[in-house]
């Protein structure tokens, strides 16, 4: 069992995020889970890489003296798996908003899905979700977004360097994507359907590894709770 000193010193934990959790209350309720166990004021805890509400998996989450290594890990490659939904577009390029248009999918066969995973391997240009918590003047995105304010966003370059269909049942479409830090992937369900002359939009996603670290070595967050011999 973990001692104070062990937190202090710094801990690299894989948490299994759930869905509708944000990073951030990850953060908090680990956060206050520690400082309740061992009855301190005060510990530093951070995450190396948000995960969106609607997404679960891997997040890692470190303690004292080894936030300092949060941008190392936050830099490493990351993979994903989940589903797209083809045929519909939402503003938010997920299930955060409705759908705001529909699409033609009868010319959607296994061959050209596959075919335009090409277009997107390797180092493109790629344009962030409106509803996304990056800053402009001072503010986060989606607060734009969600006032009805439109922004130009500049696209920026990420590379992919896995992209792979993995089951196709109309109008869903499962996926991998192994791609760099910044990579959106509510950007590619969003670019992808409108290289598919269709539309698309992220309907589930799932963060499976960051590095070397995979979310097969995570546990829950009430697991990790209980591993402190505390109640969640």
């Amino acid at each position: 069992m973990r001692t104070e000193e062990d937190f202090k010193n710094g801990q690299v934990l894989l948490i299994d995020k759930p869905l509708e959790w944000t990073s951030f209350q990850a953060v908090n309720k680990l956060r206050w889970h520690i400082k309740q166990r061992f009855k301190i004021k005060k510990i530093k805890v951070g995450h190396a890489g948000t995960l969106d509400p609607l997404a679960t998996g891997l997040l890692i989450i470190c303690t004292g003296k080894q936030t300092k290594e949060i941008n190392t890990y936050q830099g490493q490659e990351k993979e994903y798996t989940g589903t797209f939904t083809v045929g519909e577009t939402t503003p938010s390029y997920d299930l955060e908003t409705e759908i705001d248009e529909t699409y033609p999918t009868e010319h959607l066969t296994e061959a050209l899905l596959k075919e335009t995973t090409k277009q997107f391997i390797g180092a493109i240009q790629q344009k962030p979700p409106i509803f996304s918590a990056i800053k402009k003047d001072g503010k986060r995105l989606y607060e734009l977004a969600r006032k009805g304010e439109t922004t130009e966003i500049k696209s920026r370059a990420v590379t992919i360097t896995e992209f792979e269909i993995t089951n196709i049942n109309l109008p869903k479409v499962d996926f991998r994507v192994v791609c760099s830090k910044g990579t959106y992937i509510r950007s590619l369900a969003f670019d992808f359907g409108k290289a598919l002359n269709s539309g698309a939009h992220l309907s589930t996603l799932r963060r499976t590894k960051i590095g070397d670290f995979s979310v097969e070595n995570a546990t829950s967050i009430e697991g990790f709770i209980e591993s402190l011999g505390e109640r969640s």
